[in-house]
């Protein structure tokens, strides 16, 4: 993974960004229509939220979790050099944004909020707002951006300090919230939990 070099093309063209931006706006028509509000009905209308047991985590712009979505882009870009390492970084980046807003559609789903509340340490989580989601496929389409100029190994230090910073302080992180949505550990939901 070493030799991930970026196509000689140009990662944003005209043509990919507004195919992403079409998919954004598709992934937030399909909130609405799940009744996802637009912004915190707790009547903060600060952009961002840092208290991850507050009703205000995931219905503002920013929270600790936008930076796992940062970390999905990173994620997405590895994995897709290794499926579709011939197709140009551009298509790539649109089908990073495009498998993002579909977790974004599918976490705001019944099933996955209960499955969130039942699980993780989030139990009071309702699901997101519906700019709280458009931040979070933002935040996946830098760490997309950011892991293509830093390449495999420095990008992966990234990834690494970032899931410290996050476990040092919130008490969870990416690889935590993958590993308690598909097999709880109460110990690990006990320490998360301060207990």
């Amino acid at each position: 993974m070493s030799g991930m070099d970026i196509d000689k093309d140009q990662l944003f063209t005209r043509r990919t960004v507004l195919t992403a931006m079409g998919i954004a706006l598709l992934a937030a028509m399909v909130l609405a229509s799940q009744g996802r509000v637009l912004w915190c009905q707790a009547g903060d209308y600060l952009p961002w939220s840092f208290d991850i047991w507050s009703t205000h985590n995931s219905q503002h712009l920013l929270d600790p979790y936008s930076f796992t979505h940062m970390l999905h882009g990173v994620a997405e870009f590895w994995i897709l050099f290794l499926l579709f390492g011939k197709v140009p970084v551009r298509w790539r980046f649109v089908i990073a944004v495009a498998i993002e807003a579909c977790w974004e559609i599918a976490e705001n789903s019944t099933f996955v909020i209960e499955r969130y509340r039942a699980a993780t340490i989030s139990l009071d989580y309702f699901g997101d707002s519906i700019l709280n989601s458009l931040s979070d496929i933002t935040f996946c389409a830098t760490g997309f951006v950011v892991a293509s100029k830093l390449r495999f190994w420095r990008s992966l230090i990234l990834f690494a300090t970032t899931e410290t910073i996050l476990v040092l302080t919130i008490h969870d992180s990416l690889l935590i919230n993958i590993l308690m949505l598909l097999y709880p550990i109460d110990a690990v939901k006990h320490w998360q939990m301060g207990l």
